[in-house]
Formats: structure tokens, C-alpha cells, sequence
């Protein structure tokens, strides 16, 4: 009898299985784990892999090197602003990262160090147990770039760390550090920078352990908040890739390209 990999179609991510029922998914890319348009997808998609496998009880995100995530790659950024087509591909993934993470039964730990930001930065958030290191640089990004937040954040920020937080972090872009996210709720649990890894794998495993039927109802019953958001989050969402066909978006990955200050001349409608 042959068995068949339910993760071989997802090359961009390396896997491993470090502790019985626990599979480790690390994003391993050039620029500090910059998320590509194949990552971009695989990411989105590989929760209901993990929901669907039977080995898999519970699934701990990390990032290789010197950090977690750096966001989406400026390739994929240019092609989002170009291609209406892409554009929307990527709104409709950037949707199914979030609510498959939601949705996944099993439960999912993330260890984040250095920076996390972006694409990676929604699933290390919207685990239901997230490991910081204390100097781990957490950046909502969005409004530096000239975009909405939109991602994960208008739907759990304001319930993890209350509004006027999120407020002030999504507006500003201003950087968390490991500690501060502790602090304000945004995150589980808040180590030393080289604690994190084997911290996160301790919960893990004591997760795997667990009664698993007692261990998912309640995680499916705890995101009931978040899926009550979900109405503010597709509007958050539109909002941000309407901002991608507009001039800020442009400035926005230019100053960051650059290395300067943005200078934004695009409508200020709303």
C-alpha cells in the first residue's frame, strides 16, 4: 500500500515532523522569508492540508535564519498594483489565510523572532498560541506602503489588544517589540530571543498530548469571536487592495525600496 504526501504540492514550505503528532512548517526564502506569489498561495492553502491529515495534531509555524517573515516580496507587490487579475487573486487569498487558520481544527502554534511582518506576521497573530522573541520587531506595515490595514488586523487587533492599541499601531505603523506585544495581549507568550523555538515546541507537544476532541471544540468555540468580525475584516480587506491600484501604494513600495521617507500626494476621499 503507498501512502501519498499531503504536502508535496507545497514546495515553497519546508516541513518536518520534530515530535510525535506535532508537523513544523518553516518558511525559508531569500530576504528574510519574503512571501513570493506561490508562497503568497501555499500559505493560504495549507491549513485545510493540516486540518485533513491524520498524523497532524498539531501544526507550530516558525521562520528560519534571523527572522520570522519580512512580508510580501516587492515582486509580488508590483505585480498586485499591475495585474487586476492578480489583484484580486491575491484579496481572495489573502481572505482564505485568515479564515483557514481560523477554520483549521487542529490547533497551531507560532515561534516568532526578528521581524514579523505581512503575510506571515497573519498567521503567527491568528495562532492560537503565539511564542515571541523579546526583541521580535512586530510591524503592521500597511499605511507606511499607502494601503488599508486590512490582512488579520481589523479582525482580531482590537479584540487581542483593544482598540485604542490597534489604533495607534495600525495607524502609525509604529514597531512592537516581543515584550510590548505581550504586554498589550497581541500575542501568548513572550520569551528570551533564544528561547523561542524550544518554548513554542513545548507547547506543542504538551498540545499534542492533550484530549484533542476537548483541545479543537474549544478553539472552534473561541474563534466564533473572530468570525463574528468577519464583516469588518471584507471591508478592511477591499479597502486595502482599492488602495493597491492607487498612487500611495506605488510611493509606498518605492520610499521602501529606496530606503526613504514616502511622500504621498494620492485622493484623500473616504
Amino acid at each position: 500500500m503507498t501512502t501519498t504526501d499531503p504536502y508535496a504540492d507545497f514546495d515553497e514550505l519546508t516541513f518536518d515532523r520534530p515530535a510525535d503528532g506535532v508537523l513544523r512548517i518553516t518558511l525559508d526564502a531569500p530576504g528574510l522569508n519574503s512571501v513570493s506569489a506561490a508562497m503568497h498561495r501555499q500559505l493560504a492553502d495549507v491549513w485545510l492540508a493540516v486540518d485533513r491529515d491524520p498524523e497532524t495534531r498539531v501544526a507550530l509555524l516558525r521562520g528560519a535564519g534571523k527572522g520570522f517573515s519580512s512580508g510580501g516580496s516587492f515582486d509580488m507587490i508590483e505585480t498586485i498594483m499591475d495585474d487586476p487579475e492578480f489583484r484580486l487573486r491575491a484579496m481572495r487569498e489573502a481572505r482564505d489565510l485568515v479564515f483557514n487558520v481560523i477554520g483549521c481544527s487542529k490547533p497551531i502554534v507560532s515561534a516568532m523572532h526578528g521581524p514579523a511582518v505581512g503575510a506571515g506576521l497573519v498567521a503567527g497573530i491568528l495562532a492560537d498560541v503565539s511564542v515571541v522573541g523579546r526583541t521580535a520587531r512586530i510591524i503592521d506595515g500597511h499605511t507606511r506602503l499607502g494601503v488599508a490595514a486590512g490582512d488579520h488586523a481589523a479582525i482580531c487587533w482590537p479584540l487581542m489588544a483593544g482598540m485604542a492599541k490597534a489604533k495607534y499601531y495600525l495607524l502609525t505603523c509604529d514597531t512592537l517589540t516581543g515584550e510590548e506585544a505581550e504586554r498589550i495581549g497581541l500575542v501568548s507568550l513572550c520569551v528570551e530571543d533564544d528561547e523561542v523555538q524550544d518554548r513554542a515546541m513545548e507547547v506543542a507537544v504538551k498540545l499534542a498530548n492533550g484530549a484533542q476532541s476537548a483541545i479543537r471544540w474549544t478553539k472552534h468555540t473561541l474563534n466564533h469571536w473572530f468570525r463574528a468580525q468577519s464583516a469588518t475584516f471584507d471591508a478592511s480587506l477591499a479597502y486595502e487592495f482599492l488602495g493597491f491600484a492607487g498612487p500611495d501604494a506605488r510611493e509606498g513600495l518605492a520610499s521602501h525600496a529606496e530606503k526613504r521617507d514616502p511622500d504621498f500626494t494620492g485622493p484623500a476621499e473616504s
